[in-house]
């Protein structure tokens, strides 16, 4: 499951992205979260009454209340998550640039030699793409969680069980305010052929590899 990913755009490129502004009384951190850790602060698009608005979240929907960091959920028919999934308040999209899967295993990637460990993923044609996520207050503050579901051919040879959600642009509205059939319909595989998959690399806001 994803538990790293990095948001390279800064507020004024999400705002554009997803049409949305600040949320009411949001505080922007003194830099902007570029590499999401579990309970880490993140940048969040959420709905607002009749706006998207940009928010500031820790990746932990159970904030803290349990052992481990709820950092992905699947499993829709559980009370916890049907919930959140059946209500259009607690829905949100979570910008990001690429996302990180761990193998311990050698994969060919690009013209170089096989390489292990971190393996990031990105959309080519979404240089900032949306992932399905739910969010609720908690007694720390807002928590978000991404949505995972299965694999496509490029991630499963890499991370077999599940990849995150990731959403097409003209699905960003139904996620956020569609019923609960729409949610599970979403749920589903991003086309392989239209992300890419490379060693761990940084890239700059500007594109360029440091």
């Amino acid at each position: 499951m994803c538990n790293r990913a990095r948001n390279l755009g800064e507020p004024e490129a999400l705002f554009s992205r997803f049409d949305a502004g600040w949320a009411p009384g949001v505080v922007r951190p003194n830099s902007d979260p570029v590499e999401l850790y579990p309970r880490g602060k993140a940048y969040v698009v959420r709905a607002e009454r009749d706006r998207r608005v940009l928010d500031v979240m820790a990746w932990d929907v159970l904030g803290g209340q349990a052992a481990w960091p709820m950092t992905n959920v699947r499993n829709l028919g559980l009370p916890q998550w049907r919930r959140l999934a059946a209500e259009p308040h607690n829905r949100c999209l979570i910008p990001l640039t690429e996302f990180c899967e761990w193998t311990p295993d050698k994969h060919k990637v690009g013209k170089g030699a096989p390489i292990k460990g971190e393996m990031w993923f990105a959309v080519p044609d979404q240089p900032l793409f949306a992932v399905a996520g739910f969010w609720q207050q908690t007694v720390k503050g807002a928590g978000f969680t991404m949505v995972t579901c299965d694999p496509n051919p490029l991630v499963a040879p890499i991370h077999p069980k599940a990849m995150i959600t990731i959403l097409h642009p003209e699905d960003h509205a139904r996620w956020l305010t569609g019923s609960y059939d729409d949610v599970v319909a979403l749920q589903r595989p991003y086309p392989a052929d239209r992300m890419t998959v490379r060693g761990p690399v940084f890239p700059t806001r500007e594109g360029a590899e440091a």
